[in-house]
């Protein structure tokens, strides 16, 4: 055991505290505060001693509390910058280059992790990446049993140089908010590729509702089982560290390098990143309570396959971070899945058209919105490379519902039918100027239609005004129409601000 403790502590592990002001890396030079809201700002001190946080001519105070935590909130700033900011007690820190804006929180999974380097015309998106009033402070990838305090990362100015590494999701929306709004704008980017809903919700969301509680269920000892794996691994590797150690030491010759696998944080617990809670608690939990504008959320791939429970879990996690935060109902803006796998000749039943719904439905919630994706995915690639215009549709819905811009931001939503003979009408919200698609006197494609039999077969579709007639010589007594139905559909119902229709479903029928 005594051996055990000295490779901890040459491993850099010791416990020792700190007397002196620290501040967690989301405060740090370069970074976004966000505008026109009493921002909250702590970090660490000796229990009782009283901490100054001043900037923009303000001061705000806050004593330690037994723990050793401060929070001081400032009064609301105007967007600008740079500033400078300084946390004082028994020392000071100086932060530099400080903006004040707007700023989002950008997370999901790996279409949100997609970097600008791999994006859709890279080389000149990232050649024109010169916006110094752009910043992004990206988490690296940290699981935890229990909600984290703090978690690493840095605040990196847009710029040529650091830009291919952004989200390009995050970047693109950015940028569009910046060029229209005119104030500085900072992205904080919390994202895992292959990771689904449950790993991004607090224990408290999932526990709360009977349909997401075997989320929680039995996860203790799932955590206990895996530390006891993972701590037998590096004991493992100890003891073989040890033993070499021996022979050399007895021959004369110097120590052999320690294991990297036993440096610092390598003796935390590390969690698969797809148990439940494990990345809200590494990798959002530490954010909480910085102050923001709102949220953009790229994920749903990993839980298709349980589009239904997603229905319950989606919404359920919205509002934990919400109350988490506890700025009210912030924005919460989302991308609905991509066109994706091989296209099929015949209507028929799709998981992924199935999690669309569920993410449709999520906009239930106040405050929310959808960035339809259904046009401009891959069908060969989960991860389609034009994410600029999934960040500017993101924007429009951001402009327009957050920032009082008259602009269309939503393309058609399906609203109610209406059965007419041997057609349905179909009414629609976000309608003005309805069109097949970007071809002229293209036909409207993706309709299908079914009587009582439950057999959908593909329709003719045609617009009227601000509705659509539907209809089928196969089917003489229509009661149900399914749009867009599918992995990847070709479905080319726009508006007239050029926004996609939403895949939807009239019936609800058991899929």
């Amino acid at each position: 055991m005594a051996r055990f403790l000295l490779v901890l502590l040459l491993c850099g592990c010791g416990l020792g505290l700190r007397a002196d002001v620290t501040l967690p890396a989301l405060f740090s030079d370069n970074m976004v505060l966000q505008r026109g809201i009493a921002a909250p700002v702590w970090g660490k001190a000796a229990p009782g001693e009283q901490v100054t946080v001043s900037i923009a001519g303000q001061q705000a105070t806050a004593t330690a509390g037994a723990d050793g935590r401060w929070l001081a909130r400032l009064a609301p700033l105007q967007a600008g910058g740079p500033l400078e900011m300084t946390v004082a007690g028994k020392n000071t820190i100086t932060l530099h280059n400080v903006l004040v804006g707007e700023v989002w929180v950008c997370s999901g999974q790996s279409n949100m992790q997609f970097v600008l380097a791999s994006a859709r015309d890279s080389a000149a998106e990232i050649a024109a990446a010169d916006y110094p009033q752009i910043r992004m402070f990206t988490t690296p990838g940290v699981t935890a049993a229990t909600p984290l305090a703090e978690v690493a990362g840095a605040w990196a100015v847009c710029a040529k140089d650091t830009a291919p590494r952004f989200s390009a999701v995050g970047y693109f929306f950015a940028r569009e908010l910046q060029q229209k709004l005119g104030v500085p704008i900072g992205m904080i980017h919390s994202s895992w590729g292959g990771t689904p809903a449950e790993a991004w919700c607090d224990r408290e969301t999932l526990a709360a509702d009977p349909a997401l509680q075997p989320f929680v269920a039995g996860l203790d000892g799932k955590i206990a089982e895996h530390a006891r794996a993972t701590y037998a691994q590096y004991g493992d590797t100890l003891r073989a560290w040890l033993q070499e150690a021996d022979r050399a030491k007895a021959e004369g010759k110097p120590l052999p390098p320690v294991p990297a696998s036993l440096y610092g944080a390598s003796f935390a617990l590390t969690l698969p990143p797809g148990t439940p809670t494990v990345l809200y608690n590494g990798k959002i939990a530490p954010l909480v309570p910085y102050g923001i504008a709102g949220v953009i959320w790229y994920q749903g791939e990993a839980n298709a396959n349980r589009a239904a429970q997603y229905r319950t879990l989606f919404p359920a996690m919205i509002r934990g971070w919400r109350r988490a935060w506890g700025q009210g109902d912030f924005p919460f803006l989302f991308v609905q899945l991509a066109n994706y796998m091989a296209a099929k000749p015949e209507p028929g039943p799709s998981q992924w058209a199935e999690l669309r719904e569920a993410q449709a439905m999520t906009l239930a919630l106040p405050k929310t919105g959808m960035a339809v994706a259904v046009d401009i995915g891959d069908g060969t690639n989960i991860h389609p490379t034009n994410k600029q215009d999934v960040g500017k549709r993101l924007a429009l819905n951001a402009l327009a519902m957050t920032y009082g811009k008259a602009l269309e931001y939503s393309g058609p939503l399906y609203d109610r039918m209406e059965v007419q003979g041997n057609a349905v009408r179909l009414h629609f919200t976000h309608a003005a100027g309805l069109h097949a698609g970007t071809a002229p006197g293209a036909e409207l494609t993706g309709f299908a239609v079914a009587g009582d039999d439950q057999h959908f077969v593909w329709a003719k579709a045609v617009i009227d005004g601000d509705t659509v007639v539907v209809s089928s010589d196969q089917v003489a007594a229509p009661v149900a129409v399914r749009y867009g139905w599918a992995d990847n559909p070709a479905c080319n119902l726009y508006n007239a601000a050029g926004l996609p229709a939403s895949p939807f479903r009239t019936d609800t029928w058991k899929l």
